[in-house]
């Protein structure tokens, strides 16, 4: 083979690994958009972004009206918290977060949601610094965050939402969901700390005090259970009897409004419905 069948070769396998290649991500442009993923791939666009309507959201109205006036405030450049969501799975935390966001969204503000998993919390800094470049509000929102045993996690949170070298800029706010108020890690033991039982424990509730708006979800009684999936159902045109709702309910262990909602689904389904 001549030094010619060489190169033709060479370029011929270069061009091959090039279409096998995935294109490269687009550089996303914080300044447009509803909502963004950040992650271990970096920042991009989610589209769409079509959190559930917050009308639908039902027997959170305190927690529903208190979180839509902190965000309205931040998109409006006034004084906002950043905010801990806390309590009960399946009672619309995270929903009302997202939902909140396209609301406010929806009455002309501009603002957009970033969501970050709790596992890239050393990464937030090189975010913030990209965010704080922007001519634009955002909330930054972390789902079901929790920490390990032993973690620096907790201190690096903290030092972002008060006062640290981390601190997140002004034009973002942390949107948190927990399933504890105090956000202890899950095998939390007081007696881990053979010197000061108590250190362990205070240095994660002392993260919890850093947000200044602290909304509890608690467990759906009967009828607010009840209550969630009439709205549901009224939104999407479904019968439902009382008590297949509540066997649903009992069959599941729980009452929620996740469960509410996987019974509207059912619903739909065996009508031969679409909820899309």
């Amino acid at each position: 083979m001549t030094g010619e069948d060489d190169k033709a070769l060479l370029h011929r396998i270069a061009a091959a690994l090039e279409r096998l290649a995935p294109p490269a991500d687009k550089p996303v442009d914080w300044a447009t958009g509803n909502a963004f993923l950040w992650d271990r791939r970096g920042p991009r666009a989610i589209a769409p972004f079509d959190p559930v309507d917050i009308d639908l959201l039902t027997g959170i109205d305190q927690q529903k009206a208190r979180l839509l006036d902190n965000t309205s405030r931040h998109a409006s450049g006034h004084a906002a918290h950043d905010v801990l969501l806390w309590g009960s799975r399946g009672m619309g935390k995270s929903a009302l977060a997202k939902s909140v966001i396209r609301a406010v969204q929806r009455q002309g503000e501009d603002m957009a949601l970033v969501e970050a998993s709790s596992d890239q919390l050393e990464n937030l800094p090189a975010l913030f610094e990209m965010l704080a470049a922007v001519d634009r509000r955002f909330i930054l929102f972390i789902d079901d965050i929790g920490f390990a045993e032993g973690s620096a996690e907790p201190r690096l949170l903290r030092s972002m939402l008060e006062g640290g070298t981390s601190q997140r800029p002004a034009n973002v706010r942390l949107y948190v969901t927990s399933n504890r108020r105090h956000i202890l890690s899950r095998q939390m033991n007081e007696q881990d700390d053979p010197i000061n039982p108590r250190d362990a424990v205070d240095d994660q509730l002392a993260l919890s005090d850093r947000f200044g708006l602290r909304l509890g979800f608690h467990a759906a009684s009967q009828d607010d259970y009840l209550a969630i999936i009439a709205r549901y159902a009224a939104a999407y045109d479904l019968m439902f009897e009382r008590e297949n709702a509540l066997l649903w309910a009992k069959q599941r262990g729980s009452r929620s409004g996740r469960v509410a909602w996987q019974y509207i689904v059912e619903l739909a389904g065996r009508a031969g419905r679409s909820l899309a």
